[in-house]
This record gives structure tokens, C-alpha cells and sequence, in this order.
């Protein structure tokens, strides 16, 4: 099983290095997160076993039962968590206590309550702005239209360190458009992070200039 995901590792690796080379980039411009949401122990275990240190959780409650002896045990100190899924208000204590980055920051409820928790714990963290870039009615983001006011609204009420921009694109559309959208929208606001693209569509994101794509099957398999 090792030599499997290791060999789906170095596959997505390479294929990140040659489309960063295609657009004048490296692949050490992009960050490679490993997406183990309903993944087993075994199955993160073998990541880390070939060197992989970038993960990115979902839920904070799964998040918990895969990392947290893990980061307690400090075999792995240079292990990066990424927080890439919604967060509840009622779990953000959780959060910062155990993620690194938090990707999904979406309304002004949680960027306070991020504010006062970060404060009181003395924890500072990157996070980025989820942009819902479709619009969609049923996934969580701030709109296109309303980034500029609630970027500065975080960094100036809540003084988050906001560092770039998430998106998932809706299922049915281009993908391309939704990357390209997100990159103005980060040039605009001076932010250099961007974090999307997915299994299926992380080469166009890195042709739009991710600099994380968050991979799961792509490295597990279905």
C-alpha cells in the first residue's frame, strides 16, 4: 500500500512541477495539501511514513481524531494542518488550538469570534477568505462583490492575519473562470495565497496561479 500512494505522490507532484513550468513558475510556488477527510489512520500514517507533511481537514472534530496525538507526540514538528472545510463558531477554540491555517473564513459572526480566541489563547494564524465565485446559494463564501468590505473588515476590526483566497468552484461551470476570478480578486486586494483546485481540475488552478491545491483521491484513490 506504502509504495502505492507514494507512487500517487510523486505522480501529482510531477504533474504540479509541469504546469508550473508551463507558466514561467516552479513547483515549489505550489504547496501540495493532502486532503484526508474520511481517511484512516493507515492511510495518513503512509503519507507521513514518505515524507508528506501538509494535510488539510474538513471538520475539526475528525481533524482532532487523526492529529492530535500526532502533534502531541512531536515526531512530526514541522507537520502543517490546514482547516479547508466550514467551521462552526462553537468549534473555533478547537480550531486554533489545532490548525495552523484556517482557509474558510466566511462571515463577520466567525471572523469576531476567530478575533477573540486568537487573543485570548495568544495564537495568532494565517487564514484565508472563502469566495463563493458562483454565487451559490447553498455553499458557504462571501460573494465577489462584498470581498473588498469583509477583507477589511477582518483585517481592521479583527486584525486577522488574512494572507489569500479559497474558492471551490460550482460543479457544473468552468473551473478555469472561477480560478481566473479568484486570481484578480487577490491581485486586486494585494493578497499573494490562493488556495483551489482540487483532483480533477488542479492544473488549471496552478495555470490561473494557485499556490495550494488540495488533493485527496487524486493521492487515496476513490
Amino acid at each position: 500500500m506504502t509504495m502505492t500512494v507514494e507512487k500517487n505522490l510523486n505522480t501529482v507532484r510531477e504533474k504540479i512541477d509541469n504546469a508550473a513550468r508551463q507558466w514561467g513558475r516552479t513547483g515549489d510556488d505550489v504547496q501540495l495539501i493532502a486532503v484526508t477527510k474520511h481517511k484512516s489512520d493507515e492511510d495518513i500514517q503512509e503519507l507521513l511514513d514518505v515524507g508528506h507533511r501538509l494535510f488539510g481537514e474538513n471538520r475539526v472534530q475528525e481533524a482532532y481524531e487523526h492529529w492530535q496525538a500526532r502533534k502531541d507526540s512531536g515526531l512530526y514538528p514541522d507537520l502543517q494542518l490546514h482547516l479547508i472545510g466550514p467551521l462552526q463558531s462553537n468549534k473555533v477554540k478547537d480550531a486554533v488550538g489545532l490548525f495552523d491555517v484556517i482557509e474558510t473564513v466566511d462571515r463577520e459572526k466567525l471572523a469576531r469570534k476567530l478575533s477573540t480566541v486568537m487573543q485570548d489563547a495568544g495564537i495568532y494564524l494565517p487564514y484565508f477568505i472563502q469566495v463563493n465565485t458562483g454565487e451559490e446559494e447553498q455553499k458557504a463564501g462571501i460573494a465577489p462583490r462584498e470581498l473588498s468590505d469583509f477583507l477589511g473588515f477582518c483585517r481592521n476590526e479583527c486584525v486577522l492575519n488574512i494572507v489569500g483566497l479559497m474558492c471551490i468552484p460550482p460543479v457544473d461551470d468552468s473551473h478555469a473562470l472561477h480560478f481566473a476570478l479568484l486570481h484578480k480578486l487577490a491581485k486586486e486586494h494585494g493578497l499573494k495565497q490562493l488556495s483551489m483546485g482540487m483532483s480533477a481540475d488542479y492544473e488549471k488552478a496552478i495555470a490561473h496561479g494557485a499556490t495550494y491545491v488540495r488533493i485527496g483521491s487524486g493521492l487515496f484513490g476513490v
